[in-house]
């Protein structure tokens, strides 16, 4: 692209305001009164016409106590004031309590307390492919108001649209779950994926000035077309991985009782017999239903 084609977008950056103490113009405005009122009454017992100067005394007090008054603001804990002259940013006051600025200066208040937002059930595709609900709790605070005020049109709605967008990002990124537990999941895996999801607002919202103190998942759930579908899977994955667990036990029993019965000399087995022996062992131990005893009263072989 060309210079001329090019567009360069500067990023504000806040800096401290040039403002005064307020209780010490309140002192001033107070004498002012007392001298407007002085002059009122010095003109009000004067027999003679007056004289220039007790016009001036009177005329002149009214107009620097407007000029006084104008420029008063107050700032409340964690509340800051941007400063601006004829449309430039002349920096940010945070001195809480009454100020006094220049009145041709526009005061324009920023809260820079912690702000607690819950975003929209949001359906995103996991990194499967399958539909899932989620939502997010985030904690945030205006750290740069020069940015928040001048960088982005509206921080609030702003901080809105980046929460959803960050949110998609993350639930894409990863599976909801996994049931053989080898990979990182939404569902799984909370405190890391909380964490890539506040470091992943962070990024987007430093163009704003904003924070993320904290964040977490208010909700997360497959999508109610697949809902049933994915707790019948995960029904059966659980009585597939039981039984496994099942028939594993079963076969160490076998063994070890084939094994003592050898080493104790207690019966001597043929092939055939053996394998009717594990089979009996095997259904008595994986059964789901008791079984019931039979008494041999032969021999093994009848």
């Amino acid at each position: 692209m060309s210079e001329q084609g090019t567009v360069h977008l500067t990023s504000s950056r806040e800096r401290p305001a040039q403002t005064f103490s307020g209780y010490i113009m309140l002192v001033l405005l107070l004498a002012l009164i007392v001298l407007q009122v002085g002059a009122i009454a010095r003109l009000a017992g004067s027999t003679g016409d007056p004289s220039g100067f007790d016009l001036f005394s009177v005329i002149a007090p009214p107009v620097l106590l407007v000029f006084v008054l104008t420029g008063f603001y107050m700032l409340q804990p964690n509340q800051a004031a941007a400063l601006t002259l004829f449309g430039s940013y002349k920096g940010t006051d945070r001195v809480t309590g009454l100020r006094w600025v220049w009145p041709w200066e526009m005061r324009r208040k920023v809260s820079v307390r912690a702000n607690n937002f819950i975003s929209d059930k949001i359906k995103v595709n996991d990194l499967r492919g399958n539909p899932i609900e989620m939502a997010a709790q985030i904690v945030w605070r205006v750290v740069d108001t020069a940015q928040a005020l001048f960088d982005v049109d509206d921080y609030k709605a702003f901080v809105n649209v980046q929460v959803e967008a960050a949110i998609r990002t993350i639930g894409s990124r990863y599976p909801y779950d996994d049931f053989e537990h080898l990979e990182v999941t939404l569902r799984g895996n909370h405190d890391q994926v909380g964490a890539e999801l506040r470091a992943e607002l962070n990024a987007r919202l430093a163009v704003a000035g904003i924070s993320v103190d904290e964040c977490g998942f208010t909700h997360l759930a497959y999508a109610q077309e697949i809902a049933g579908a994915m707790l019948r899977r995960q029904q059966a994955q659980a009585v597939v991985a039981a039984r496994k667990t099942l028939v594993e036990g079963a076969v160490g029993m076998v063994e070890m009782a084939l094994a003592m019965l050898s080493e104790k000399n207690v019966v001597e087995l043929d092939d055939e017999r053996r394998a009717a022996m594990v089979s009996n062992l095997m259904v008595v131990l994986c059964g789901e239903r008791d079984t019931q005893p039979v008494v041999n009263t032969g021999t093994l072989y009848q």
